[in-house]
């Protein structure tokens, strides 16, 4: 646990490619552990931060493991996006009927690690009336822990995101911490923030970069320049490769210029797109359609001026993990409020702590377990 100068500690459960990781660390948390259960995540995760201590592990399988009590006491955050299938419009929505549902996982966690605040994302759908009484039950197991809570849905374009990325969000916090979070104002854009730009505006460099010249640039970015994107969709390893989502979302992309019918190669190391007529729509009416890396931009990744995150896998593994990613933006600004009420709650004469909490590497048994571990995390956070 952080004291004085010494950085905020953070363990994050189901981590994707590390979108919320990547903006809690810019709001000041150091990232002790990072559990994610998708290989190619994980590879993402360990080649952007090498420094990041990163597990390759169901979540269920490391609950259960000696070494989930090992870290008890000396994390001030426990973060991250559990799945959000059980609660996802475009799935049954089965709740706490659905496998997959880990938020009593997470809270099992909490209740071993003890740390000083919470905060948990999800989709929408889970601020739906049908979920009121499972949302009160985690409330309630969590003030039995002795937390203090609160849900609330925020819209990533109000933080700077270029799409329309609504997000349920759970906050919880000791007393001592939760009497200095002001439940007011966590979940507002700070007053100098700026509007998000046009998807015109945001990827005009990157289209061009493409090869995308002339009237067909013109023509794409008046198009692109009339709103911000709709929401990205990762899928599922189930069924199909890689798209924009729905025909709903499809057509909106579409009256954006873009085509939404699957998702473009990078240029080569020469910068030359290597099917103009696929990639950019060179002689079709369907537009360009989005490289992975502007995905990432969309999504509150790689903005200008910034060392580039990189997604590690073949193309239709590295959108998932664009697609199911929390936006950075988002997380750094309510990662910032939580630090703001740990440092308001912490003792004013209370000096650094010299002694750093290193995790050892995790036991043979807990990865021979990994093996049979499983666990579909289709929706990944946050990650």
């Amino acid at each position: 646990m952080s004291h004085g100068n010494a950085a905020f500690t953070s363990v994050e459960i189901c981590a994707g490619a590390g979108g919320q990781a990547l903006g809690l660390e810019q709001a000041g948390f150091d990232h002790e552990l990072l559990i994610e259960l998708d290989a190619h995540a994980c590879a993402t995760l360990r080649h952007n931060r090498p420094q990041w201590n990163v597990l390759e592990c169901d979540l269920r399988v490391y609950v259960e493991s000696e070494e989930a009590l090992e870290l008890k006491g000396q994390i001030d955050l426990l973060a991250g996006g559990v799945p959000c299938p059980p609660f996802s419009l475009a799935g049954k929505q089965l709740g706490r009927d659905d496998e997959r549902d880990l938020f009593p996982t997470m809270i099992k966690l909490a209740r071993q690690l003890e740390p000083r605040a919470i905060m948990i994302e999800n989709v929408r759908g889970l601020m739906q009336s049908k979920f009121d009484s499972y949302r009160q039950e985690i409330v309630e197991e969590l003030e039995q822990l002795g937390y203090k809570c609160d849900w609330k849905e925020l819209q990533a374009s109000d933080f700077g995101v270029s799409q329309l990325r609504p997000r349920s969000i759970l906050v919880a916090m000791v007393p001592e911490c939760w009497e200095h979070f002001n439940r007011d104002t966590w979940y507002k854009p700070s007053e100098d923030q700026l509007p998000p730009q046009s998807v015109g505006e945001l990827l005009a460099k990157t289209m061009k970069d493409r090869g995308l010249r002339g009237k067909a640039f013109d023509d794409w970015f008046e198009k692109a320049s009339k709103d911000i994107a709709p929401t990205l969709v990762g899928g599922s390893k189930k069924h199909g490769g890689a798209d924009l989502g729905p025909s709903r979302a499809k057509k909106a992309w579409n009256d954006l210029g873009v085509c939404g019918l699957g998702v473009a190669d990078e240029p080569d190391k020469n910068g030359e797109t290597k099917n103009p007529i696929r990639d950019l729509g060179v002689g079709t009416n369907n537009g360009p359609m989005l490289t992975v890396r502007q995905a990432a931009k969309i999504q509150g990744f790689n903005p200008d001026g910034e060392k580039e995150w990189e997604f590690k896998g073949r193309k239709t593994a590295a959108y998932r993990q664009v697609g199911n990613a929390f936006p950075p933006p988002v997380a750094k600004a309510v990662g910032l409020q939580i630090i703001a009420a740990l440092k308001a709650a912490m003792p004013f004469s209370i000096e650094k702590n010299d002694a750093l909490f290193d995790l050892p590497a995790p036991s043979t048994p807990v990865r021979a377990q990994l093996a049979d571990g499983g666990g579909d995390r289709e929706c990944a956070s946050v990650g």
